[in-house]
């Protein structure tokens, strides 16, 4: 097969010849450095849209898009929903009440933010039934004071399926007799692992109609509307321009109040990664430049041949860039392949790890989630494959312009 004389010569000049393994072996060291950054950098970014993909799916599919509220219970909801429906950007709505308080339970306690809900309903808002454990929303009928609780906050209290558990709410009631605060007594229905710890720990979800009673409103009376959205990233806008088109007085609250601060440091801290890791991956391709600055020396002879059988400096410095890039395409190709089956199977090798050693590297006490997820996108693996072969190209062009610059006579002086 024809091929032209830089690239016959180039990758020639790749493999190993007698008189100098060392070139070869430093080529070789090039290769693997550049293959290693890359399955760093495709590792590292996957764990990190890992993190924003979980954050989005399970965080963010838990606790609401965002809110309509008002200053006072809410007696016509259904029509406020009716409303808000005609946007073509709400995907869904449900009511909520909300209250927080402490659950008690054979003298332990535990905090918790009780979420009242109506059962059909939350469903089309939340994705707590993708990560119900035992029982389900459907147990929560009104007027049986039962709640669902998170595996984390079962386990500290103790407690399983039909348990009583004695809620205890931040008011106290005045009788003849004294102060004393308000409790009520809820039954277990159900349990939900989400991997998020302060879901898993610290929400509990009842009846919409059994907080309201709580709260002392009317059974029919919530505190607000929960809003889902085609697209998060419109909420605060969205629910805003809502809010203003309604006749009473309701404001909005979104997700970005809650929790974007902590989506806003994932995506931060990505960006800040990946440039951090590209300087290791361009650390590995500027070695290619001593490769060849070392592969010039040694092949003065060789070039003052070529250049007195004819060849341009044009072509000696196409001999080398070709070199250059052979072992830039190598290993990109060899790390992009190996970053990809490591990203695939990290989270596996981790829980692996994990298990083996008897310790969760990830808390869900200090973390939002209590694993580690990995998700490869095409766009990074096409980002690092480029990045590494344009570093590539370019660690080629100053050793290639110095062979080029090579004198035949001055170069054959000493052979």
């Amino acid at each position: 097969m024809f091929r032209p004389l830089f690239v016959f010569i180039g990758t020639r000049y790749t493999r190993a010849k007698r008189r100098n393994h060392f070139v070869s072996f430093i080529s070789l060291t090039s290769m693997i450095g550049l293959a290693l950054g890359v399955v760093v950098m495709i590792v590292v970014l996957s764990v990190m849209n890992g993190f924003d993909h979980e954050m989005r799916t399970r965080v963010l599919g838990m606790i609401p898009h965002a809110t309509l509220e008002s200053g006072e219970p809410i007696d016509n909801w259904p029509a406020v929903a009716e409303r808000v429906k005609q946007n073509r950007q709400v995907l869904a709505v449900a009511p909520f009440t909300q209250m927080q308080g402490l659950l008690t339970h054979d003298g332990k306690v535990q905090k918790v933010l009780l979420n009242g809900v109506d059962p059909g309903l939350e469903k089309q808002v939340s994705i707590i039934d993708r990560f119900t454990l035992q029982g389900g929303l459907e147990r929560l009928a009104p007027g049986e004071w039962g709640i669902m609780i998170g595996d984390k906050a079962a386990a500290k209290l103790g407690v399983g399926i039909g348990d009583k558990l004695t809620f205890v709410a931040p008011e106290v009631s005045v009788t003849p007799a004294g102060m004393f605060p308000r409790m009520k007594r809820f039954t277990v229905v159900g349990t939900f692992h989400v991997g998020a710890g302060e879901i898993d720990g610290y929400l509990g979800i009842t009846n919409i109609s059994d907080l309201s009673r709580l709260h002392r409103w009317k059974a029919d009376q919530v505190q607000g509307l929960r809003l889902k959205f085609d697209d998060l990233f419109e909420a605060p806008r969205v629910a805003m321009d809502i809010a203003d088109s309604l006749d009473q007085r309701f404001y909005s609250r979104d997700w970005t109040r809650t929790h974007g601060n902590l989506y806003q440091a994932i995506r931060m801290e990505k960006s800040m990664i990946g440039l951090l890791l590209l300087l290791i991956v361009a650390v590995a391709a500027f070695n290619i430049i001593s490769t060849l600055v070392m592969v010039v020396n040694d092949k003065r002879g060789d070039i003052a041949i070529l250049r007195t059988l004819g060849a341009t400096p044009r072509q000696i410095m196409a001999i080398f860039m070709v070199q250059g890039t052979v072992i830039g395409v190598v290993g990109t190709l060899i790390g992009a392949v190996v970053g990809i089956l490591a990203a695939l199977n990290v989270s596996a090798a981790i829980a692996g790890i994990e298990r083996l050693i008897g310790h969760k590297f990830l808390n869900a006490d200090v973390y939002f989630i209590d694993y580690l997820p990995s998700q490869i996108l095409a766009e990074d693996v096409w980002m690092i494959c480029g990045a590494a072969l344009a570093l590539s190209f370019l660690a080629t062009l100053y050793p290639a312009w110095r062979a080029a610059r090579t004198q035949p006579a001055e170069a054959l002086r000493y052979e």
